[in-house]
């Protein structure tokens, strides 16, 4: 019988949905090719194409609304020596959006210039929306974009959350930043040509973390089979 699945595939139906259960468990491709009897070869190549169709979805979530924030982070390795902060050199730069309590969005930027994080920002969140964000000054001029309301939150002076005004925060985004540093630190390093794809699962499972993983996994190679 035909795979439904996974295009042109010799892997029966039952087998392919053993693996997308062991990657719902999050498990490594070790522990994968151990428990489905999968080639690891072959284990890898579905992997790469499921990471494809998690980063597909992610790039279609509609624009951001209510109370969203952003944030920039820093994948890579260790600091280099006497720079710190936005010097450190030699890391991957991620831009993030979080939706208040739902969904999040990221993207690698090259560089976080004011030109490039704006331009980010008005590609993803709707114009009604109120933001909020830490005191850098690339978030400048947002207002003047069109945004119904932006408030800051001064992390210069330790403030994690408005002393003067409730529920201002970027806590959300903050704690995804912990949640992807966390995930990906098992790999223990990765080609950087692999970590865009990395980002998004990790994207994908949080936006997911409240629904049956599996159940959606199941339904993303239903409608796009993997090839």
């Amino acid at each position: 019988m035909q795979n439904r699945y996974v295009v042109r595939s010799r892997i029966s139906e039952a087998r392919f949905r053993r693996f997308l259960r062991c990657v719902a468990a999050d498990l490594t491709a070790v522990q994968i090719t151990q428990l489905t009897g999968l080639n690891r070869n072959t284990v890898n190549r579905l992997l790469g194409c499921l990471r494809e169709r998690m980063a597909q979805a992610c790039e279609l979530e509609r624009p951001f609304r209510g109370h969203v924030e952003v944030d920039e982070s820093y994948f890579g390795p260790r600091r280099v020596k006497g720079k710190v902060g936005r010097d450190a050199g030699r890391k991957t730069i991620v831009f993030g959006i979080c939706k208040r309590h739902g969904k999040v969005y990221t993207e690698v930027v090259q560089d976080c210039s004011k030109d490039t994080i704006l331009a980010a920002i008005r590609g993803k969140v709707d114009l009604r929306a109120v933001i909020h964000s830490d005191g850098f000054k690339i978030y400048d001029g947002l207002v003047d974009m069109g945004y119904k309301k932006h408030l800051r939150v001064d992390h210069s002076r330790n403030e994690f959350s408005s002393r003067t005004m409730r529920g201002n925060h970027i806590n959300g985004i903050e704690g995804f930043w912990g949640y992807a540093k966390t995930r990906l630190a098992r790999f223990r390093g990765m080609n950087p040509n692999t970590f865009y794809l990395h980002l998004k699962e990790c994207e994908f499972r949080f936006n997911h973390r409240h629904e049956n993983i599996y159940k959606v996994l199941l339904t993303l190679c239903r409608k796009t089979p993997l090839s």
